[in-house]
């Protein structure tokens, strides 16, 4: 197995919501000057990052994961807003935040608690729900935060969508898209 190979559980966005987004970004990368700005197929809610693993306890974490949501639907999700992780004048990671979704807590603690019964020692930083768009600020000049509200193509139009799918990804560097589906649970 390639040590640079990663695993994560993630909410999968539709399709459509992945060009709409697209499209939204599109315009914003003449003012957010980063590095790298993610391929539109990679877009997708991190719930339980797992790295490098084991075969044995990926599908252990399989099993689990499908068992905590054997019972679960598909719920409302919203795109509202734009923020970043990082230092504030070089930030790292530029995303988008979610309109605060109880059931997407209750997902992502199901799906945490599943990969640790599986044997995964998880991070256990407070789980902050966004969609990573961009990496590495590049600027020339700090990053100007105000702009963050003056750019915000969701002011008011928020893009609404269903989570419907969890997944399973494998991360490959070398390639666009870098994540492969290895397992899907629909909700």
């Amino acid at each position: 197995m390639d040590k640079k190979t990663h695993f994560f559980y993630a909410v999968k966005l539709p399709s459509d919501t992945k060009s709409h987004v697209h499209r939204k970004l599109l315009p914003l990368q003449k003012d957010f000057r980063f590095q790298k700005w993610v391929h539109p197929e990679d877009y997708h809610i991190t719930l339980a990052f797992l790295g490098n693993a084991e075969t044995g306890m990926l599908e252990k974490s399989v099993h689990y994961v499908s068992d905590a949501l054997k019972e679960e639907v598909s719920f409302p999700l919203s795109l509202e807003g734009l923020d970043t992780f990082g230092k504030k004048e070089s930030p790292r990671i530029f995303w988008l935040r979610l309109v605060e979704q109880t059931r997407l807590y209750e997902i992502r603690n199901k799906v945490f608690q599943a990969c640790e019964q599986a044997g995964f020692t998880l991070e256990k930083r407070p789980f902050h729900p966004h969609v990573t768009v961009a990496r590495k600020w590049k600027g020339e000049a700090p990053f100007a935060h105000q702009l963050l509200h003056q750019k915000n193509p969701f002011d008011g139009n928020a893009i609404s969508f269903e989570g419907e799918e969890i997944v399973l990804y494998q991360t490959h560097l070398d390639k666009e898209p870098k994540y492969e589906v290895v397992h899907s649970f629909k909700l």
